[in-house]
């Protein structure tokens, strides 16, 4: 299977090729962050550094789209969604809101946490297991729900 890096290259080659020029756009600025952050940190990503750049990506989208639709601007809106949705697709799939709430059981049972003074250690727990599978704002919101800190 391809690395994000090839279909990222092999995805600009098509754009260029189809005269998409939205898709190429976004492409290509994916491409520029990826090469930003290995010459800013003198590394070879790989695609797990990729996906961190990409989820980064799509949480300042979002934000983005929440700022347009309070201002108004749908035109704005419509751009930031359908990069988004360009960029899911180089994620993994996403966890069910049930394989979220089983996994976030499990961890507040391995951590042996009581309160939300614990949150910290089934974060810590959880984190590395929902890494670009889940959103961590809806991980942390159940977290508390289940150490009763709402």
């Amino acid at each position: 299977m391809a690395t994000i890096k090839e279909r990222l290259s092999e995805g600009m080659k098509a754009s260029m090729k189809s005269g998409d020029k939205a898709t190429l756009a976004f492409t290509r600025n994916l491409h520029a962050a990826i090469r930003k952050k290995e010459i800013d940190d003198r590394v070879d990503l790989d695609d797990s550094g990729v996906q961190k750049i990409i989820s980064t990506l799509l949480k300042q989208r979002q934000d983005s789209i929440e700022q347009f639709r309070q201002g108004g601007r749908e035109d704005l809106v419509a751009k930031e969604e359908a990069e988004f949705k360009f960029l899911q697709n180089f994620m993994p799939t996403q966890l069910s809101e049930a394989e979220i709430k089983d996994m976030v059981q499990a961890a507040v049972s391995e951590t042996q946490a009581t309160s939300a003074k614990d949150m910290g250690k089934v974060m810590k727990v959880l984190m590395p297991k929902v890494q670009g599978r889940a959103d961590g704002k809806l991980l942390n919101q159940w977290v508390k729900e289940k150490l009763g800190g709402t």
